[in-house]
């Protein structure tokens, strides 16, 4: 049974933006990765915390290794170095599991995050850019009728 919540947020993801959606995936990962770092966490809770955030990270590395990527070059190859450092991250933690470990994998999510949804901006800057989401959301729906 889906709760009205539920049916809120999967309506809200159906109609965000790229940046929106993956912003939601690593807010995701790097919440379930801070909840294995409570007291009583299981060693299987801190590999599934680990494998879903490497799976996440996987989609991001190879979307920016398509050559018809538009993300600029810069940004693209920061990226891949980051997705570098996290595939060696999550080799280690799945052969070796530790709550401290997770740390460096959750601030990079939540700081990913927070960039690409604006949270990081002074607010005149995140209602410009709110704006220009707005109107490309808007021209993306002409464009599709």
């Amino acid at each position: 049974m889906t709760t009205g919540y539920a049916k809120q947020q999967t309506m809200a993801l159906e109609n965000a933006s790229p940046e929106q959606t993956l912003a939601w995936g690593l807010t995701t990962a790097a919440r379930k990765m801070a909840a294995a770092c409570d007291p009583g966490t299981t060693r299987e809770q801190i590999l599934d915390a680990v494998r879903l955030n490497w799976r996440l990270w996987t989609i991001i590395q190879a979307e920016q290794a398509d050559p018809d990527c538009a993300t600029p070059k810069n940004i693209r190859e920061g990226l891949l170095n980051l997705a570098n450092f996290i595939d060696k991250r999550s080799i280690d933690l799945l052969a070796y599991p530790s709550a401290e470990k997770l740390q460096p994998l959750i601030g990079i999510n939540r700081n990913i995050a927070a960039g690409l949804l604006g949270t990081d901006l002074p607010p005149e800057a995140r209602a410009d850019r709110e704006r220009r989401q707005a109107q490309q959301q808007s021209e993306m729906t002409l464009v599709k009728t």
